[in-house]
């Protein structure tokens, strides 16, 4: 029986485990990778609370990285929370020099957490748009972070589809434009090599957890890095962020009232 693919997760550690790369191992794992991450920062949080951020050395993450690619036949990697504007350059030259050209990356350019808290500086954007971006296989922004980068609301079908197309254009690679939190059913939109396809799942209702979008670009990776096509790749992360959705833990906590979990490693097939 042949080893799992490793996948890296350059990103976050969460202290809930709920997002970041807690979550994105979690995903690796479920899906038949095997799971490396290289962090970035340390984040002191609950679903809906983000309370302190730790950013890690531009220097120690570059370390991680290039240990890691020393180590591990690499398959695929994401990113998912950087933090700084250093943190951000670190890992794209980094990238540059270890991965760029040879194994798909998927970006998830974090920027705002669930609960609200800022997850990327102001001033790290620019450099998220003009130095990793373009490095990317796969770009993945929700709603708001769609925004930020495309300079305009996206507030419906027809503005996700132009986001995704305008963006793949931009940054040339392809774009998943998440349409979560509008009403309806959550739909995303992907652009890939100029096709637009849709990727759509029943929404489930009253569930308030965090880390959807870690495990979703993690899940990607996860698919890309067994050699599935893009378009399998992301149908496939739909349907298991869905279940992890649909099939969440429910814990009462001790004054704050129910807290949710996404369900990673424990789902029943629908």
């Amino acid at each position: 029986m042949p080893p799992p693919p490793p996948v890296l997760s350059i990103a976050g550690s969460d202290s809930s485990c709920g997002a970041g790369v807690q979550a994105d191992l979690k995903a690796i794992s479920a899906l038949g990778g095997y799971g490396l991450n290289a962090l970035t920062s340390i984040v002191s949080e609950t679903p809906g609370l983000v309370s302190q951020v730790r950013l890690m050395d531009a220097e120690f993450i570059v370390d991680q990285m290039r240990v890691l690619f020393g180590g591990f036949p690499i398959a695929a990697a994401k990113t998912g929370m950087l933090g700084g504007q250093a943190q951000v350059r670190a890992v794209a030259e980094a990238w540059r020099q270890l991965g760029h050209g040879r194994i798909p990356l998927v970006v998830d350019p974090v920027m705002i957490a669930t609960s609200g808290g800022k997850l990327l500086e102001d001033s790290a954007v620019r450099t998220l748009i003009d130095e990793l971006l373009p490095l990317a296989t796969l770009i993945t922004p929700n709603l708001d972070e769609a925004r930020v980068l495309w300079e305009r609301e996206v507030s419906g079908i027809e503005d996700m589809e132009a986001c995704a197309q305008e963006l793949s254009g931009r940054f040339g690679t392809a774009v998943l434009v998440k349409g979560g939190h509008l009403k309806g059913d959550a739909a995303d939109v992907l652009c890939a090599d100029g096709t637009l396809s849709w990727h759509t799942a029943p929404r489930t209702p009253g569930v308030r957890t965090h880390g959807t979008g870690c495990t979703f670009s993690a899940s990607i990776a996860t698919g890309l890095a067994h050699g599935l096509a893009l378009n399998e790749a992301v149908a496939q992360a739909k349907q298991f962020v869905s279940r992890a959705i649909a099939q969440h833990f429910v814990w009462q906590s001790a004054g704050a009232g129910p807290v949710h979990a996404l369900n990673h490693l424990q789902q029943t097939a629908e």
